[in-house]
């Protein structure tokens, strides 16, 4: 589907529930993607990317970042603590924060560096023990926690189970940073984006939608 295709439907929706036009921040989910894909997209004047992993954001980005002016990057994907300093380095926002060890990383590096991406907790809204992210009931507590470490949290991020209806887990995601704050909300994916944006999304992750499937080779 083509990009453009997307961000109509992207506008379509954002009027049909009374959101303000670009109110909703596509970002093109561009892991395992080959290059050549990612690249016809950045023709196309799109500068918003994810990548879930570390190690293969740094094998395609700071190339194409030279080539491309503004160039947005997020961090998708779980953050293992010992990657936190260079996924720091490369990643303008990084929307998986999940846990206190990493909040104290990220806050110790922050200050060596002088510098933070601006950041999102991961809340695991279906309580899935496979799955990364807060829990619920522990996440006013660590809000708080980061606010104390002196980290940018601008907002939460959810990615709901499979076989459950995702409305009702961006309505929670949306409560939640109602009552702590933060207006930022990171959901919605290829197939439930609009559904997303009726509850509140301000980014949703698209991927398969705008590359097509990907080859896992």
């Amino acid at each position: 589907m083509p990009l453009s295709d997307i961000q109509d439907r992207i506008a379509k929706e954002e009027a049909r529930v009374g959101r303000a036009p670009g109110s909703t921040k596509l970002i093109a989910v561009s892991k395992v993607q080959p290059l050549e894909r990612v690249v016809a997209v950045l023709q196309e004047g799109h500068r918003v990317f994810g990548e879930n992993k570390v190690q293969e954001a740094a094998g395609k980005w700071p190339d194409l970042k030279e080539r491309f002016d503004g160039v947005e990057l997020h961090l998708i994907g779980p953050l293992q603590s010992n990657k936190t300093r260079q996924a720091m380095g490369l990643f303008d926002l990084i929307h998986s924060v999940d846990r206190p060890k990493l909040a104290r990383a990220i806050a110790r590096i922050a200050e060596e560096e002088g510098h933070c991406p601006k950041l999102f907790v991961q809340v695991n809204t279906g309580e899935e023990p496979q799955k990364a992210g807060i829990l619920p009931d522990d996440l006013d507590d660590f809000v708080s926690e980061c606010r104390d470490l002196g980290l940018p949290i601008i907002g939460l991020m959810c990615i709901p189970p499979v076989e459950e209806e995702p409305t009702l887990h961006f309505a929670v995601l949306a409560k939640m940073a109602k009552r702590n704050g933060l207006e930022q909300l990171s959901m919605g994916m290829s197939s439930d984006f609009e559904r997303a944006i009726a509850q509140g999304a301000t980014h949703v992750r698209v991927g398969s939608a705008i590359f097509g499937e990907r080859d896992y080779g």
